[in-house]
């Protein structure tokens, strides 16, 4: 069955002090969740582990975040993100997502570490859903995905141009309005 077939439009909530955090391997497998995770997500833990982080994937993401997010993290940077996450049964829940790389003791990157926190909602509602609506669009006006990522991602990088930042500093700025 088709994930989008699976959406029920539903959105799952968390509380403010709880926070929901997962590690993975270099390949975005699933070496660790917390039970915020797995309560909000919807999953056993033996589901989880070794799967790819990307089976709790919204399809009404824009993949380009996606993109930046993995370029970021995988240049040994952190980044703070925007993310609808996708539940088991088709809800979903947003977050505002903190994700490192981890180190071993000679600081070679091991994996990744995401804590993801309650998103506030004026800017969810007001800067990053009608964004991220705006960016989905565009990859899905392309008949090749590649060219549609190829789009959505020319789109952020010239918002941010105009705007003289990088993604984290656009986030961090939303944050502190």
């Amino acid at each position: 069955m088709a994930r989008e077939a699976c959406l029920t439009g539903v959105e799952q909530f968390f509380d403010e002090d709880e926070i929901i955090v997962s590690k993975t391997d270099l390949k975005g497998r699933m070496t660790y969740c917390n039970d915020v995770f797995l309560r909000i997500a919807g999953y056993g833990e033996q589901e989880c582990l070794g799967q790819p982080h990307s089976m709790i994937r919204h399809p009404h993401m824009p993949r380009c975040i996606f993109q930046l997010l993995w370029e970021t993290i995988q240049d040994g940077r952190e980044i703070f993100a925007y993310v609808m996450n996708r539940c088991k049964n088709g809800d979903h829940y947003w977050v505002i997502a903190h994700v490192t790389p981890s180190r071993d003791g000679d600081g070679n990157i091991v994996g990744y570490h995401s804590s993801r926190r309650v998103p506030d909602r004026g800017i969810l509602e007001g800067t990053i859903m009608p964004l991220y609506e705006r960016l989905l669009a565009e990859e899905q006006r392309h008949g090749n995905r590649k060219d549609g990522l190829r789009a959505s991602m020319a789109m952020v990088k010239d918002l941010l141009s105009d705007k003289n930042m990088q993604y984290d500093e656009f986030v961090a700025r939303l944050q502190a309005a």
